[in-house]
């Protein structure tokens, strides 16, 4: 299982806030503030908890159990090797002000 410090350290890992972490999970921004104020290990909805864990995951964190590989034990998270930048993937613009955008520069370039 994950505690609210390695959710608050993953989301530090990772550079996104607390909307981001929500749309990254597929879950509510109450959602996140609620297993982030927990004490310990978070407990709510194993179908929520999973799917936190996987989109971190998929974002290139490590969570490292209280009997995982550390120098010093105890619990954590690291950015894995592999993972240069983290991958997380930003919400894409509504369609209408990304296709205001593209076509200002059409007409930038036309110019």
């Amino acid at each position: 299982m994950i505690t609210s410090y390695q959710l608050r350290a993953a989301r530090a890992l990772l550079d996104i806030d607390q909307r981001e972490t929500a749309e990254l999970a597929d879950l509510s921004v109450p959602t996140i503030q609620r297993m982030e104020a927990s004490e310990g290990v978070i407990r709510g909805n194993v179908d929520s908890l999973m799917k936190l864990i996987s989109a971190l995951e998929a974002a290139g964190i490590e969570l490292i159990g209280p009997g995982g590989t550390s120098t010093s034990g105890g619990r954590g998270v690291r950015l894995r090797e592999d993972v240069a930048s983290p991958r997380v993937l930003r919400p894409r613009q509504p369609k209408s002000v990304a296709k205001a955008g593209a076509s200002r520069a059409a007409a930038a370039r036309d110019r």
